[in-house]
């Protein structure tokens, strides 16, 4: 299988890397600069400093419709800002596409038909519906993918066909690939996942306890959950990789950047200086606005994630951020049921 992976940042490098012992992959970078470093020191050192590069890796920049020229798949590896450009780019091609963003996009202006940013299928539906594309997605940090540790992924799309190309390019002795057709349950599960890893990073550098951050990371399915389905999701997507997992991974790894986020606030660092420290993108910071306005427009309370934006924002204090939390009146344990909406 030919393969081309559109940015090469931390994702986009260790899914290359993966690939490449097993399919011909060529890894496109945006900067000229950083491909010829890569390809000369046969290293990603921003990102992935120490992973050795397999010769079979070709690095490249310049006309990315040469270097994506015959693939059978594009997988794009941008962060969630920059996939509606990636997408409008790739109208026309024959090859099935797969993102690995996890997110909502950026609300747009107000002369825009929609108010609120889109999760990435919705986003594809708008700007290049004729494209056969999915979400690689599920519990993985970047430097364990990269490094050959075990890791298991959902493919979901609504084409079978995309499903079994994702299968059948990554699925390997370290990597399993599990297939799904719910894109709009695992899409939702991998944005809303980075909200409450902030809410819980928070909860861990106030040292609340073990007790604390079970009760945070359950209700907090319980919250995704409750968007999901409202969005026309399936109940069952979020018992699975893409939503349970996800979410202990991102609430109580090391490597989580938006664990980490949490973390510094906590410490008393601004936003500002949180963000600035990681290196890389930090999606919950820019996706928690959007996913309380879209819940807000469903008639949903998610009270975790309307802490965070308050936090984010700076109308709260860390441990007032809490109290709010436990001082809310207490509620049947349910999650509430909803018709769904057309994906």
């Amino acid at each position: 299988m030919k393969i081309c992976v559109h940015g090469a940042g931390a994702w986009g490098t260790a899914v290359a890397v993966n690939a490449a012992a097993r399919h011909e992959v060529t890894l496109w970078a945006r900067d000229a600069a950083q491909a010829d470093a890569m390809s000369a020191a046969r290293e990603n050192t921003r990102y992935l400093p120490g992973l050795a590069l397999p010769a079979s890796l070709a690095v490249r920049a310049g006309d990315i419709a040469q270097a994506q020229a015959g693939a059978d798949l594009v997988i794009v590896a941008t962060p969630m800002a920059a996939l509606r450009e990636q997408l409008v780019a790739l109208r026309g091609t024959t090859a099935a596409v797969a993102w690995l963003c996890k997110g909502v996009e950026p609300a747009l202006d107000a002369s825009s038909p929609v108010s609120f940013g889109l999760l990435a299928h919705e986003i594809w539906a708008q700007v290049a519906p004729d494209l056969r594309a999915g979400v690689l997605s599920g519990p993985s940090f970047a430097q364990e993918v990269a490094e050959g540790r075990p890791t298991a992924l959902v493919a979901a799309s609504p084409h079978a066909a995309v499903r079994d190309m994702l299968v059948d390019a990554f699925h390997g002795p370290a990597l399993r690939v599990y297939a799904n057709e719910d894109i709009v349950g695992v899409e939702v599960g991998g944005a809303v996942k980075n909200v409450l890893a902030i809410a819980t990073g928070l909860c861990d550098g106030l040292a609340l306890g073990l007790n604390a951050r079970a009760a945070l990371i359950t209700r907090g399915l319980a919250e995704m959950t409750r968007f999901g389905l409202a969005l026309g999701a399936r109940a069952e997507t979020f018992m699975g990789l893409s939503g349970l997992g996800d979410l202990v991974l991102t609430s109580t790894g090391d490597l989580s950047r938006n664990r980490k986020v949490g973390l510094l606030l906590a410490q008393g660092r601004t936003l500002a200086q949180a963000v600035d420290s990681l290196g890389h993108v930090a999606e919950g910071v820019y996706c928690a606005r959007t996913v309380v306005q879209r819940a807000r427009g469903l008639g949903l309370e998610m009270p975790i994630a309307e802490g965070v934006v308050a936090l984010l924002d700076g109308r709260v204090s860390p441990q007032d951020a809490v109290t709010a939390l436990v001082g809310r009146d207490p509620v049947p344990e349910t999650v509430q049921a909803f018709p769904r909406q057309s994906p």
